[in-house]
């Protein structure tokens, strides 16, 4: 029967090897938690030249006069030499759209010597929405005969200009691959990190795909669009 030493004995032992046991374990969690803590965060990018394929190009004009009715034929006939203009260049009447006019009494504001000489201002924009891009170049070189004829072209309501703006909508068309491109970028980046450190890439602890940027080639070339993507990548480094 065992004496109440030997159950010290026997107690103490266990209780020591649970203490290390219990070290064992803390070492252990510890090294994990300090390898689960080296990371490295680096980005990658990726870059694809492509063509517009849709152009928005508005052109405001405006007229002036006394009288409302002179005003109204005035803006009617502008719009018809624009309309004109355009489908002689072979574009269809669905490209060609109208925004509602605008009218300005300026006399209503003003009196005396302030008060204008023109009371009516009266104004629209005349807007050319196509996926012909080529054709809309073209024709885009021969828009002083819009002023030669006698439509006064300058900035509408909201402000916008008759500079034409072009666009790329076929972007989840390229996202794809340059998102993997940029990825596999951002992988290098991070390899050669670790390398010159002394370490090695694991997994990936997070990643952020970033800003999607499509913007003029230069300003020579709208019609020509740099398409550019970054993605934000973090790696856990091992021994």
């Amino acid at each position: 029967m065992p004496t109440s030493d030997s159950r010290s004995v026997v107690a103490a032992l266990v209780i020591a090897l649970g203490l290390v046991g219990a070290g064992w374990f803390a070492a252990r969690g510890m090294a994990r938690l300090k390898t689960a803590d080296r990371y490295v965060t680096v980005k990658g990018s990726a870059e694809k030249m492509v063509d517009a394929d849709l152009v928005v190009w508005p052109l405001p004009h405006s007229v002036g006069g006394n009288d409302l009715a002179d005003v109204q034929a005035k803006l009617d006939a502008n719009n018809a030499t624009i309309r004109a203009f355009f489908s002689r260049a072979g574009f269809k009447p669905q490209e060609i759209v109208m925004s509602p006019p605008r009218l300005e009494d300026r006399w209503a504001w003003s009196s005396g010597e302030n008060r204008p000489a023109e009371r009516f201002r009266y104004s629209t924009t005349v807007i050319l929405r196509t996926t012909d891009v080529a054709k809309a170049l073209a024709v885009l070189d021969r828009s002083g005969e819009l002023v030669s004829g006698g439509v006064m072209l300058g900035t509408g309501e909201g402000g916008e200009g008759s500079r034409p703006d072009f666009e790329y909508t076929r972007l989840n068309a390229i996202k794809p691959a340059l998102i993997a491109e940029a990825t596999a970028n951002a992988r290098r980046s991070a390899e050669q990190f670790a390398k010159d450190s002394g370490a090695a890439i694991g997994g990936i602890r997070s990643a952020n795909q970033g800003v999607v940027d499509i913007s003029d080639r230069d300003q020579g070339s709208p019609q020509v669009k740099k398409v550019r993507v970054v993605t934000t990548v973090e790696y856990f480094l091992k021994d």
